[in-house]
């Protein structure tokens, strides 16, 4: 793995290296003390992740990460910095992936390099990993979009109205998620709701998200004959809330149940990127599917290579969301794969899955998804499905209602 570090204070430098020096038989580090030092040193070789230092003379750190996505989109975009006021820090949402807080342990600073290599190895089309890694936010449901912006317009905005508004919204979510697990704005603990990560991030900065950055934008209209962002929206909410309920049925801990919650909410969200990135492929893969009568999973590969599921893993970790809420993103498709076959988050999204699409079959979901009994039986879970399903048609009703 090739490591470029900036920083302009020489000291910082040579204590990385100090730091990082057990890892200069797996890792190839150069350090550069400037934006423009470093973008030579990229011209000259590429590097598989990139670590910036914020406040720099001349070309500062969100400048630098720019035209890194610019010029060498793959590269792998973290943020290491002091503290920066909210106007520099909103600055670097967009072209950054990560942002990690100094003074950073060693084992977070590895682990966050090590986890972001691995990723590159996620996905095996490079057109889809290129245009991913250049993805700063994800269009949000145009409804949604516009009662946020209403709401941050009024002079008494209320936090809760906006928190709601967030937590409905499959994009938002994501991106409030990634900027509240990072060290963006210094949490000590790992947040798995998107209205509560809304409140600590506070009023201010989502403003500036919305009103400021444009890291939150609206679906543009689309031309998809299948394809429905309404119902896509619509499902999305649903299993987040099926996933929700499975896990308290089977009285699950409570970062379980919103572990569960998170992913299913954004378990779909690689069909937002093919959607709002290559419609016209996208409409061939399910076009595909209703012709064949595919499930829409196996028509994604065919068209595309990976499916919708590893494309939302792939990004959702390229941001940083913790392990337990990309996995099930990951394996919502095939949770046999998965390492663990244990009742878990991915066991609930699974199964909420497989029964809001039997409540609501759509085009755009291809055949029919069929739950699979032996993985359930496998897990000690076989005779539970009947009960999850009467729940969550309970629920189902009852929303209608």
């Amino acid at each position: 793995m090739r490591i470029l570090f900036v920083d302009d204070e020489p000291n910082v430098l040579q204590g990385l290296r100090r730091s990082l020096h057990d890892m200069r038989r797996q890792w190839h580090m150069k350090f550069a003390q400037s934006g423009e030092e470093a973008l030579k040193i990229l011209a000259e070789s590429p590097y598989d992740v990139i670590v910036s230092d914020m406040r720099m003379p001349g070309m500062d750190g969100a400048q630098l990460l720019e035209k890194v996505m610019e010029r060498y989109p793959k590269t792998v975009r973290i943020v290491l910095s002091g503290h920066s006021d909210q106007d520099m820090i909103l600055k670097s949402v967009g072209p950054s992936h990560q942002y990690l807080a100094k003074p950073c342990d060693v084992k977070i600073l590895k682990s966050a390099i090590e986890r972001a290599c691995a990723l590159q190895n996620m996905l095996a089309n490079e057109t889809l990993k290129l245009l991913v890694s250049q993805i700063k936010s994800l269009p949000s449901f145009p409804a949604l979009y516009f009662e946020l912006i209403e709401e941050m317009k009024k002079p008494n905005c209320s936090m809760d109205k906006v928190g709601k508004i967030i937590n409905k919204d499959i994009s938002m979510s994501a991106k409030i998620l990634q900027l509240v697990n990072s060290a963006y704005f210094g949490l000590p603990q790992k947040v798995a709701s998107p209205a509560q990560a809304a409140k600590l991030i506070g009023l201010d900065a989502i403003r500036g998200l919305v009103l400021s950055t444009h890291v939150f934008s609206r679906f543009n209209h689309l031309k998809l004959r299948i394809f429905s962002i309404d119902k896509l929206w619509s499902h999305s909410v649903a299993t987040g809330a099926f996933a929700k309920e499975i896990c308290k049925l089977e009285s699950q801990p409570q970062n379980i149940v919103d572990e569960a919650f998170i992913s299913g909410l954004l378990h779909d969200v690689g069909s937002v990127v093919l959607a709002a990135n290559l419609p016209e492929k996208y409409e061939e893969a399910l076009e595909l599917a209703r012709r064949e009568k595919l499930c829409a999973y196996d028509a994604e590969y065919s068209v595309f290579s990976p499916s919708h599921a590893e494309l939302g893993a792939y990004l959702l970790g390229l941001w940083g969301l913790p392990n337990p809420v990309v996995e099930p993103v990951f394996f919502h498709h095939t949770p046999k794969q998965h390492l663990v076959q244990q009742f878990n988050a991915l066991t609930a999204v699974y199964a909420a899955n497989v029964i809001e699409a039997s409540i609501h079959q759509d085009d755009w979901h291809g055949s029919p998804l069929v739950i699979d009994t032996d993985y359930l039986s496998s897990i000690g879970m076989g005779a539970r499905f009947a009960e999850w399903e009467k729940a969550c048609l309970k629920m189902a009703r009852k929303a209608e209602n």
